[in-house]
């Protein structure tokens, strides 16, 4: 096993630093592999630092990243196509490595559906095919669309293409008003090196791997091409239907190949997580004989009703997981060592490779993470790596899976330089030549300027600017660094963003023709400018990149105090750790103390809070409107639930209640509406009698919300 800092060991400011990290390198491998099928890294790379990334954010919640890859589904559609809202949402897997992690999905399955490990839980085991989500619409038995995931939301249009795939029925015999079929397009073995050798015969691009030959087929603007190639298709799931297929996804799966979609024949019911391991070892096994790619095995609860009640997260469902399979190594040699110095003032060091070959797939750098990890320790000094060191020049072992990605995992010292040195980690920012300080039990190195810090500046505004803040169409990472440097136009801080256009407006040719502006764009830039000034509460609070506070948070704390005056008022006055209202914001289910500290922090008066009121002074800020529960009799209170329910989980009945309006909070106060008792209900009971709140047992409480 490869040695590496476990999730553990990390201290607080590693863990806010490497969610950074993986921010970054995550968003950019989705736009690349969704957006315009070029990978740069491999699916196997990309799962495993997903799952690194959410093991971080289990244990360091505060930290989570407000563009946090947990929360997205492959990618924006493109441009090129059409787009197709997907009636029904598509989602991505959870990713389990080890069998541990199957073994804990079974017992987070059943600890949500309150099932004792004795009770029965069948499970359909099949192949994952490494390929291109597709989603076909069928009504009346005929294919009327077919749309890619896209983000989960929308996808691209790529009707015409999928008429030319023959695995894909063009009708069905049926005539079901809507029935969306979903699968995944690939390409076999033998004509993904058919179509290389042929292409390379005419002096065309040769694809890397099968999933790029076939994602680019079916994405292609002339659908002639794609007929040309040689796709399949392979049928496993469903959307929107009008009537169900089956009561389980076994025999639903069963149906969809009785109705003429191909199927995997190495699909199986498993009666437990058990036999659900074995046919993973046997796939294993025959992977290689299989003639197409699978990067891994699926295991979906069988029942489709127990699906219904786990639901989903985010972007996962709770009734499926996804068994990966294991990584790849390389040797290459450190050409040099970067210094990056991110939004919260961070310094990252980064290795610079000389290009590899891992898996596929072309590397050149990999993350170095901190100080402590160069030296060959962790944070709490225990050796990493034997021990051993990083230097310049040295020969390094990467690998491409595992916890983070590309990662060093050895250095050969057998090839170390005899003149080599130790690295010297910076004593000031390289950016801005501040002070920099390693406070007492973390491993982070951090410039303390976060106010005159220009990388710090410049990757602050990046945020703000990005798609879940104020995504500013024409306004991106790019404008942000030329208008950053452009001391005619500059914009240091967000609210120089909204006061460009009259800095300009007498005087337009400042912008146009600089920056590759013309009078069109930088009219459009303005335009687009003066819509956002109108802007949701939560999306404002999350664009002030908070420390602690992303996007679950920003959308927890707006639907909690609904409107931004609110708010305001309230964290001026928890300002004193004395008054109630500190206390009330820190019994918000979901805000512990460390976010507390952040907002606290970001909004004592000083220039930082000058700031925020300066951009709150240029904006309209809407009221949060809570979800629509059909005017429930929950619909905006604040519930607390104690001790232990016997008939559902405590997860499920949070779901529950926050789906019909309510807030569900950890504690009880004056302002709590409803306290919901399972057996052992203690303290919060007595506090609510004394406060006269209103209080349900988990009967009373099943029938008030219909269960």
């Amino acid at each position: 096993m490869t040695d590496y800092i476990a999730v553990e060991n990390l201290s607080d400011e590693m863990a806010k630093d490497e969610l950074t990290y993986l921010a970054e390198l995550l968003n950019k491998a989705n736009s690349a592999y969704h957006g315009i099928d070029s990978p740069i890294m491999t699916d196997a790379e990309f799962d495993f630092l997903k799952k690194r990334n959410l093991e971080i954010e289990l244990k360091f919640p505060q930290y989570k990243k407000p563009d946090s890859p947990t929360e997205k589904i492959g990618y924006l559609p493109s441009e090129t196509f059409s787009k197709i809202k997907h009636s029904k949402k598509m989602f991505s897997l959870a990713n389990g490595f080890e069998n541990n992690d199957l073994y804990d999905f079974d017992d987070q399955v059943r600890r949500f559906l309150n099932f004792r490990v004795s009770e029965p839980l069948e499970y359909t085991v099949e192949p994952k095919i490494d390929g291109l989500s597709l989603s076909l619409r069928y009504e009346k038995g005929e294919l009327v669309f077919a749309a890619t995931r896209g983000d989960g939301t929308t996808g691209e249009n790529v009707t015409e293409n999928a008429f030319m795939i023959s695995d894909i029925p063009k009708t069905l015999p049926t005539k079901t008003d809507v029935l969306e079929v979903r699968g995944e397009v690939y390409m076999e073995h033998k004509d993904f090196e058919n179509l290389n050798t042929y292409h390379d015969s005419l002096g065309k691009k040769v694809f890397a791997n099968p999933r790029n030959a076939a994602a680019g087929s079916l994405r292609q603007l002339d659908a002639t091409v794609t007929a040309e190639r040689p796709l399949k298709f392979l049928a496993y799931a469903w959307g929107e239907l009008t009537e169900p297929l089956d009561a389980t996804q076994f025999g639903a799966i069963k149906k969809l190949k009785n109705l003429g979609f191909k199927t995997s024949s190495h699909t199986k019911l498993c009666k437990s997580i058990d036999e659900a391991l074995s046919h993973y070892e046997e796939l294993s096994k025959i992977r290689s004989e299989l003639g197409y790619d699978i990067d891994g095995i699926v295991y979906k609860v069988d029942s489709l009703d127990l699906q219904s009640r786990l639901g989903y997260r985010s972007t996962t469902p709770r009734w499926a997981i996804a068994h990966k399979f294991p990584a790849e190594y390389s040797w290459t040699q450190l050409l040099a060592i970067d210094i990056q110095v991110g939004r919260t003032g961070a310094l990252s060091p980064v290795a610079r490779l000389k290009p590899v070959t891992v898996g596929g797939v072309v590397i050149s750098n990999a993350t170095l993470h901190n100080q402590d990890y160069i030296a060959g320790r962790d944070n709490s000094g225990k050796k990493i790596r034997s021990g051993n060191d990083i230097r310049l020049n040295d020969w390094v072992e990467v690998y491409r899976a595992g916890d983070v990605i590309p990662k060093i995992s050895n250095v050969d010292l057998t090839k170390r330089l005899k003149d080599s040195e130790a690295y010297q980690f910076p004593s000031v920012c390289p950016e801005c030549g501040a002070e920099v300080v390693r406070d007492d039990g973390d491993a982070v190195i951090r410039c303390i300027d976060d106010l005159n810090c220009p990388a710090q500046a410049i990757e602050k505004l990046k945020h703000f600017v990005s798609r879940k803040a104020f995504d500013i169409e024409g306004l991106g990472g790019k404008q942000i660094e030329f208008f950053f440097a452009d001391e005619a136009l500059s914009i240091k801080e967000p609210a120089d963003i909204f006061t460009l256009e009259p800095r300009d407006r007498n005087n337009l040719t400042k912008l146009k023709d600089r920056h590759g502006f013309g009078r069109k764009s930088a009219t459009n830039l303005f335009d687009a400018i003066e819509k956002k000034k109108t802007i949701e509460f939560s999306r404002l609070l999350f664009s002030l990149g908070i420390r602690h506070v992303g996007e679950n948070v920003s959308k927890l704390l707006a639907r909690h105090f609904l409107t931004w005056s609110k708010f305001i008022h309230i964290i001026s006055l928890a300002q004193n750790s004395d008054s109630q209202e500190y206390f009330d914001l820190g019994a918000i289910d979901g805000i512990g103390t460390t976010v507390v500290s952040s907002l606290l922090s970001a909004f004592k008066p000083g220039k930082r809070r000058d700031r925020i009121e300066k951009l709150a002074d240029q904006l309209n800020i809407l009221d949060e409107i809570l979800p629509d529960s059909n005017d429930n009799f929950l619909s905006g209170k604040t519930l607390v639930f104690t001790g232990t329910l016997e008939q559902m989980s405590r997860s499920e009945a949070k779901s529950l209640a926050e789906n019909l309006g309510a807030k569900v909070s950890g504690s009880v106060s004056a302002k709590t509406d409803l306290v919901i008792a399972g057996s052992g209900a203690g303290s919060k009971i007595k506090k609510a009698e004394e406060l006269g709140v209103e209080t349900l047992d988990e009967t009373e409480w099943l029938s008030l919300i219909g269960k």
